[in-house]
């Protein structure tokens, strides 16, 4: 990378960004693309369960949004905007392909052990343990209906908020609670299935529960 799009990756903002690409930028192009290539696949991904297909609706996604640059207003996260294209152009494919999937109470009141503490997961078996979780719930969000597997990614990897995964997926943000909540009973349930659920309670020897 050139030190001038280093400089610009560390200092730049999104709507900086955006503007300077607007002006015929290259460098800004490009730090935008490295900045959301990575979540843009990720989410695609999760959406079509197929990484080749998801890289090429991500690069489909950017195509789209350059070109339509002129229409972003910078008083609006550009996250936001760009995954409302990339969305769109991904329900598309899901429409055109009829792609089949499966039809979340909260992990934790489900008995979901949550992510590791950082400091539990210095002994091997710790970290075995927390590789086998999140090989777990990767599994189980891949079997929910593609709109909760949506939410979820954007709520808890991308952390918009609420009101912006509505504006993202163009829905009412009570529709998106409820996708979060069916996706995290879903989950649960799933997580529970594999294993995952709370282990019963032990109670001292020679006492009854």
């Amino acid at each position: 990378m050139a030190p001038g799009v280093k400089f610009m990756t560390l200092l730049s903002s999104d709507a900086d960004l955006a503007k300077q690409a607007l002006a015929g930028s290259e460098d800004a192009y490009r730090v935008l693309v490295q900045r959301y290539a990575g979540p843009a696949v990720n989410l695609a991904t999760r959406m079509v369960r197929d990484r080749a297909l998801a890289e090429d609706l991500a690069q489909e996604a950017f195509a789209r949004a350059f070109d339509r640059l002129a229409s972003y207003n910078a008083d609006y996260k550009f996250s936001s905007w760009f995954f409302q294209i990339l969305h769109n152009i991904t329900v598309d494919h899901l429409r055109r392909k009829r792609v089949p999937s499966v039809s979340l109470d909260e992990l934790q009141e489900a008995g979901h052990p949550g992510f590791a503490d950082p400091v539990r997961l210095a002994a091997p078996d710790a970290a075995a343990e927390h590789g086998q979780l999140s090989a777990a719930l990767s599994a189980a969000l891949a079997h929910l209906r593609p709109e909760y597997r949506e939410v979820v990614v954007l709520r808890y990897r991308e952390e918009l908020s609420v009101e912006e995964i509505a504006g993202v997926m163009g829905i009412p943000a009570g529709t998106v609670k409820t996708y979060l909540f069916r996706a995290r009973k879903e989950m649960a349930d799933l997580m529970n299935t594999a294993g995952w659920g709370r282990p019963p309670v032990e109670t001292p020897s020679g006492n009854r529960p």
